[in-house]
């Protein structure tokens, strides 16, 4: 019987990319571990929005030995790591307190089960799919013939090193028996059959989908938990994407709302100090675009859509008079509050992953973090 313990930094690295892989990160951003020791020990992480000096100060008055963010500390290369400037200070106190710092970014926004669900679901949105679908990373079909008897273990290690994933949908994987036939040479030590003989043996053949970063650690654990000890496996790259990941979302209301109906709901859903809305107010909408964070860029895609609103952050004068032109609503909640549910959420993801593998870690939601601007 398995018992709990201790997981370290990688531990909780791995988990993160596995849940959301840094391969469906932008090509600018810079996501995983920002700070501190991989191999360090964690038994307490927060959870913020921002991994400014405030949060690490609560980290460390929490006894927090992780803090996890959604925006990166460390956006471009460093030139230099002073306590001078604000990154610098935050490096610096981060090492000394033994606090490491680790962040999931853009490949949260487009991840399945992420920020832009999350916001999705708190605004009430049924059916949502990605607004802007992405590639994701390439997938492989994984083919490999194994003895009947011994199928579900290495089926298991399959889905336990992250193959079988389509859609919603994980532990996919298609059977079909049939006879293996082999001849073991000299020097070998097979597992069925004797040196020199020809051997027949049921065998089950079992297919399934792996993405391709994930390969190595796939292949790695089938080979462990197979019993031959050369095993037969074949490998074939496949052109479909993953079409539940991409940046924003978009999806349907239960039933047509007035614009400023709905832009209340969005409001009291983020608790939002304020919001600005682009729009008559007895527009009805019910054909809901957002974008957590500075999404405006994807107007054209809500446009193109059919939506009767695209609901996001930081929205400019001209893509509001764009929107305008176009007879497409806008809500401006703000880049905080479409993006600060991300400590709750993920708090509780988390939470429920690292409980599955009896970790002993506890994940606490920062408090206080706050809008910087202020509304006057």
């Amino acid at each position: 019987m398995s018992r709990n313990h201790t997981p370290r930094v990688t531990d909780l690295l791995g988990l993160v990319n596995s849940l959301y892989p840094p391969a469906f990160a932008e090509d600018w951003d810079n996501v995983g571990l920002q700070v501190g020791d991989p191999n360090a020990d964690v038994t307490k992480a927060l959870v913020c929005l921002d991994p400014t000096e405030q949060a690490l100060e609560q980290a460390v008055a929490a006894g927090a030995d992780l803090l996890i963010s959604h925006h990166p500390l460390i956006f471009k290369p460093l030139k230099q790591v002073a306590p001078q400037g604000e990154t610098g200070r935050i490096v610096f106190e981060a090492i000394r307190q033994g606090v490491t710092i680790l962040s999931a970014h853009t490949n949260l926004d487009r991840g399945f089960n992420g920020l832009n669900d999350w916001l999705a679901a708190r605004l009430g949105l049924q059916g949502p799919a990605p607004l802007k679908p992405g590639d994701g990373p390439d997938l492989v079909k994984l083919v490999v013939y194994v003895p009947e008897e011994d199928q579900d273990k290495v089926a298991e290690a399959l889905f336990k090193s992250g193959a079988g994933h389509i859609g919603d949908y994980d532990q996919c994987a298609f059977r079909s028996r049939g006879v293996g036939s082999f001849r073991p040479g000299a020097g070998t030590n097979p597992h069925v059959g004797t040196q020199g003989k020809p051997e027949r043996v049921d065998e089950v053949r079992l297919e399934t989908v792996v993405r391709k970063d994930l390969l190595g650690k796939v292949v790695a654990r089938m080979e462990k938990a197979h019993p031959y000890e050369e095993v037969a496996y074949d490998l074939f790259p496949m052109l479909n994407r993953q079409q539940n990941l991409g940046m924003g979302r978009i999806g349907r209301l239960e039933k047509s709302l007035a614009l400023d109906v709905f832009a209340g709901r969005v409001k009291e859903s983020l608790d939002a100090g304020h919001i600005r809305v682009v729009g008559a107010g007895d527009t009805l909408v019910k054909k809901v675009a957002l974008c957590t964070g500075s999404g405006a860029s994807y107007l054209s895609e809500a446009i193109k859509q059919g939506a009767d609103v695209l609901v996001t952050g930081d929205v400019k004068y001209h893509d509001a008079r764009r929107a305008e032109s176009e007879g497409v609503a806008l809500i401006d909640a703000g880049h905080f509050a479409t993006e600060q549910i991300m400590v709750q959420e993920m708090t509780r993801v988390l939470a429920e992953a690292a409980a599955g593998r009896q970790w002993e870690i506890e994940f606490k939601p920062i408090q206080g973090e706050f809008d910087p601007f202020r509304t006057i």
